[in-house]
């Protein structure tokens, strides 16, 4: 599984499928890893006939982790946004979008259908916005335009997530705690492995453990505030996936931004929440597939 020199930094990937089909880009959310995307989502993908590319974001995993850049407390980053002020930052989530096209040039892929889950919903839709020659099609999933005035995670989520913790955690402690976010955030789905979480925060922990690097990605989203005015330009078929019972990115801003992209299909999963749960990824499979196929015929 290889590296590539991308947009100044490094980027780690993985792909599946025939080398010689359609590209589909995964781009994974806040802080997360490419691991995040479950097999056999990928593999779905793969068997319906693509070529299946996924990768570390800038700052997690096995990419370019950017030590000892700036990075201000997130609380004081969106008060300062509030009031219309800049604040100091590492990179920003355009410079993110840049990294997934630097990617597919790396690769010399001229086009691909773009996908991207939270965080990576928001790249998606950059790319698809600042690079529309290179997007064959967009999947933006449990995303968001950015908007103010959409709602915010539920109260208990919100107190979870300002909760503070460790500032150097043990291997355990840190695994302790991605256990107890992915259970806030992920839907109660009986297909799931009861040891499911536990063993992707340990395999998240073990190949790259990087707390700044989730608090720079996180400041890059809070500096980027809205995307209405770019969302609105993007012309490339868009299909919107979100969860119904979703926590921390109600349905309401899947539903806000299916509004305002040209031409956007919105499908509602009731039985999802801020997750890729394992019941319905073949019906998400299906509908990527089948979105991305249109495109094509």
């Amino acid at each position: 599984m290889p590296k590539v020199k991308a947009n100044g930094i490094e980027l780690f990937y993985d792909e599946r499928g025939d080398a010689g089909a359609p590209v589909i880009l995964l781009i994974m959310g806040l802080g997360t890893q490419m691991i995040a995307w479950p097999d056999a989502f990928c593999d779905g993908l793969a068997a319906a006939g693509y070529r299946v590319i996924r990768y570390d974001n800038r700052d997690i995993g096995l990419s370019t982790t950017l030590d000892g850049a700036t990075a201000i407390n997130p609380l004081v980053a969106m008060i300062m946004a509030r009031f219309g002020m800049a604040f100091p930052l590492a990179y920003s989530l355009n410079d993110m979008a840049a990294d997934a096209v630097a990617l597919l040039d790396a690769l010399s892929i001229a086009r691909a259908h773009i996908v991207g889950a939270s965080m990576g919903g928001m790249i998606a839709q950059l790319v698809a916005a600042g690079w529309p020659d290179r997007v064959l099609t967009l999947t933006s999933i449990m995303s968001s335009s950015g908007r103010r005035g959409l709602p915010g995670p539920t109260p208990r989520l919100r107190k979870r997530l300002l909760a503070k913790r460790p500032a150097n955690p043990s291997r355990a402690e840190a695994i302790a705690a991605g256990v107890d976010i992915l259970s806030l955030i992920s839907y109660p789905d009986p297909g799931r492995n009861p040891d499911a979480f536990a063993t992707m925060a340990a395999a998240a922990f073990d190949r790259g453990y990087n707390p700044m690097g989730v608090r720079r990605q996180l400041l890059a989203i809070v500096a980027d505030g809205s995307r209405v005015d770019r969302l609105k330009t993007i012309r490339a078929p868009t299909l919107m996936i979100h969860g119904g019972a979703d926590p921390l990115v109600p349905a309401a801003h899947g539903q806000d931004a299916a509004k305002i992209v040209p031409g956007a299909k919105l499908v509602i999963l009731p039985e999802m929440a801020h997750d890729l749960p394992p019941s319905q990824i073949p019906r998400m499979v299906a509908l990527i597939a089948e979105h991305c196929a249109a495109q094509q015929s």
